[in-house]
């Protein structure tokens, strides 16, 4: 709960420093005084946004503090711990505005962006403010307002997260679909291109032996001469060769040799000379015994040469890269067919999200459906006590299996008759101005108690009603602040009178200077406040003892 607001320099309030109690909390005023000027300067500790012009004319900042006691809000607590912003069993929450507009936001003293302010505000604090029942005419606030009341939080985060998944997966068929036009073009000119190189088939490196072979084949005459001229220096010429030049020699080394041993190198290293003669001329003879010069295999190799080039600058790419470039083409080919199976998997997987979904959303229905049953008969008790006796509330969820949202598939209409006779209508069409405030004000309260909000605020929520019906929303708000901390601002004595504890609101000038505060009453000064609110500025020995009535009341 709220235990304690420090403010300085916010618009027209200097400085307050204000400790709060459980129960309910009734705050009056004089119109004009700013009653709503804590509640505002609460705000900003939960987030809310604010520029230079929330700083008091003079000061250099306005600087608002707030303290929380975290007993019983669990949901604070694990916030806390998530964020690392823990500390023991308080939580302070803090805002600064400079003149010039800029912000500053600490929790626990910690320095925090605005939005982690708005995070942790909603476990903390739950604002009713006084045209809260306008918003009950939209049907997205009715559905919202049934779900604070039902508390099924995880199942609409399983409805939401199932959404998400589903619009995930529309969104890549969708993809997938679009460009499914250009991979058709593309898979035709790859078949082709694939077919076409498949038919000619050259393998991973065969270009570079065709050409080699090709090249061998095209000087063919020319290697026949020259391997002939080439046998006939090593061994075969008649008028002298290089073998019969080396047996001469050999013979000649072996006679030095004997005449000087020193020299048998010399003998050793020409007999190794004789030797490559020898196999050199046998290995160019065996070559030369099967070179045959085929003018049909020629024929075939220049074609297939000739082919190759063609497809290679058809491609462009190098001749030698051809068969790389062939299998690449092929794992494009194979890839594109797999984007055809994924497109069927991505078919199947958006009609099992969209079944999923439906799933969810129809255990979501079905808790709404429960839960609007619950809050028809609380909301019709509370109206007719609220004076209209004949009056009737319901609640209408209908399910509807064409429409998908993050929050469910169920549209909600607030139906209500205030008179005998008269068949339940939408709320708009229905209720008064006065009738719509008391309905707003009875759905709040009811909605209140099923919110695990530890401090609610109830601004003037009691615009429109009076009497009797006064007493019985003050008797309503009394009864919440049993269970949990409730700030009132009203003006209405039968409401402010059944208060816990009253607080006053007071404007003064001085000194050419307006200025707001806020004081805890006594229970002599609530008398007289009550009185003020009863019967204005002149008060009677009537008006006190109706004060005291109101505060015996309680």
């Amino acid at each position: 709960m709220l235990c304690q607001l420090s403010i300085n320099n916010f618009a027209i309030v200097r400085f307050l420093e204000l400790d709060f109690r459980p129960g309910m909390t009734s705050i009056t005023g004089e119109t004009g005084a700013g009653k709503s000027i804590a509640i505002d300067a609460l705000g900003l500790c939960l987030g809310n946004r604010a520029d230079a012009a929330a700083v008091r004319p003079g000061a250099s900042k306005t600087e608002v503090s707030a303290r929380f006691s975290l007993d019983d809000v669990p949901l604070a607590r694990r916030w806390l711990e998530d964020n690392d912003l823990e500390l023991d069993d308080e939580c302070i929450l803090r805002r600064t505005i400079t003149s010039d507009g800029r912000s500053r936001a600490y929790i626990n003293g910690n320095p925090v962006p605005l939005s982690q302010l708005k995070s942790l505000g909603q476990y903390l604090v739950g604002v009713h403010g006084q045209h809260a029942h306008h918003a009950l005419l939209k049907n997205e606030h009715q559905l919202s307002l049934l779900d604070s009341y039902a508390n099924h939080r995880m199942l609409q985060e399983s409805v939401a997260s199932a959404y998400q998944r589903c619009r995930q997966v529309e969104a890549e068929l969708r993809q997938l679909e679009q460009s499914q036009q250009e991979r058709i073009s593309r898979k035709q000119l790859l078949q082709y291109q694939v077919e076409e190189l498949d038919e000619f088939a050259l393998a991973e490196g065969e270009f570079e032996q065709i050409e080699a072979e090709h090249k061998r084949l095209a000087n063919g005459t020319a290697l026949i001469e020259d391997c002939q001229h080439t046998l006939s220096l090593l061994s075969e010429s008649d008028e002298g060769n290089i073998e019969s030049l080396l047996n001469r020699a050999l013979s000649l080394a072996a006679t030095l040799e004997s005449l000087d041993p020193t020299l048998a190198p010399i003998g050793n290293m020409l007999n190794d000379a004789l030797i490559q003669v020898q196999e050199s001329s046998s290995e160019l003879g065996r070559y030369l015994s099967n070179l045959e010069l085929d003018p049909e295999h020629f024929a075939a190799l220049e074609e297939r040469l000739s082919k190759a080039m063609t497809l290679a600058r058809k491609h462009h790419v190098a001749a030698n890269k051809l068969a790389a470039h062939h299998q690449e083409l092929a794992r494009e080919l194979a890839g594109l067919d797999s984007d055809e199976a994924q497109l069927d998997e991505l078919k199947q997987q958006v009609q099992t999200s969209r079944e999923a979904y439906f799933n969810h959303a129809q255990k979501l229905s079905q808790s709404r459906l429960r839960y609007a049953k619950e809050l028809d008969k609380q909301v019709t008790a509370s109206i007719q006590e609220l004076n209209m006796p004949k009056g009737k509330f319901t609640i209408e969820v209908n399910f509807n299996d064409k429409v998908m949202s993050a929050n469910g598939s169920d549209s909600v209409e607030f139906l209500v008759t205030t008179n005998p006779g008269q068949p339940l209508s939408p709320l708009a069409k229905v209720a008064s101005g006065g009738e719509l405030s008391r309905i707003g004000l009875g759905i709040q309260v009811i909605t209140a108690k099923k919110v695990s909000t530890p401090t609610l605020i109830f601004d003037e929520v009691d615009v429109g009603i009076s009497g009797p019906t006064a007493a019985v929303v003050g008797r309503m708000l009394r009864s919440l602040g049993e269970a949990t901390q409730v700030f009132c601002v009203t003006h209405l004595p039968q409401v402010a009178g059944n208060g816990h504890q009253h607080m006053f609101v007071n404007k003064s000038s001085k000194g050419g200077q307006t200025e707001t505060s806020m004081k805890p009453l006594d229970k002599e000064a609530r008398i007289q406040e009550l009185a003020r609110l009863l019967g204005g500025d002149t008060i009677t020995e009537n008006t006190l003892a109706n004060a005291r009535e109101l505060l015996q009341g309680t």
